[in-house]
């Protein structure tokens, strides 16, 4: 990322994947932006280099890195992850944004995801039109070219949502 000045958005925390993909982008030399809410901040252990944004709830974390990405790159993780996850997925089906979503398999970590919203549009809960798109890697190594193929090809429309249409949601 940082070899290509592709910048990082990220859950601000210095522990686990996320601590150790933050530390490795500003290592390279690259721009990191970690947002994490107040009641995160020791959990977590917040970043200490780079950006940070403290917010005040989960809520106004994910407004701030939705509006700072550019795409979104769904690692394995929690259930924080499969939240967020699927509500980027919810917002690109309702037309809210384009940007990218990838999600990356690594070791089939994401298998039953894929296989429940196939599932789901196998029976018509995912209506005509409404598709869910994303993409999926099953290689670290293939994150990158991936997201940027998508960015050659998917316009990027609706960049960010507005405030009030978040609260409507």
């Amino acid at each position: 990322m940082a070899e290509r000045r592709i910048g990082l958005v990220y859950g601000g925390g210095s522990v686990g994947l996320m601590g150790e993909i933050g530390n490795a982008v500003l290592d390279h030399g690259g721009e990191v932006t970690g947002v994490i809410p107040t009641f995160l901040m020791n959990r977590e252990r917040a970043a200490s280099r780079g950006e940070v944004v403290i917010t005040r709830n989960m809520h106004e974390r994910k407004q701030q890195m939705f509006e700072r990405a550019d795409a979104f790159v769904a690692l394995p993780g929690g259930i924080g992850t499969l939240e967020e996850v699927v509500e980027q997925i919810t917002w690109k089906q309702l037309g809210h944004h384009n940007k990218p979503i990838l999600l990356a398999n690594i070791g089939g970590f994401w298998d039953p995801l894929c296989a429940l919203l196939d599932h789901m549009n196998k029976l018509a809960f995912i209506r005509p039109g409404l598709d869910v798109t994303y993409l999926v890697t099953d290689r670290a190594d293939d994150i990158l070219p991936s997201l940027l193929e998508a960015a050659r090809t998917i316009p990027i429309v609706g960049a960010a949502l507005k405030p009030s249409n978040l609260e409507k949601m």
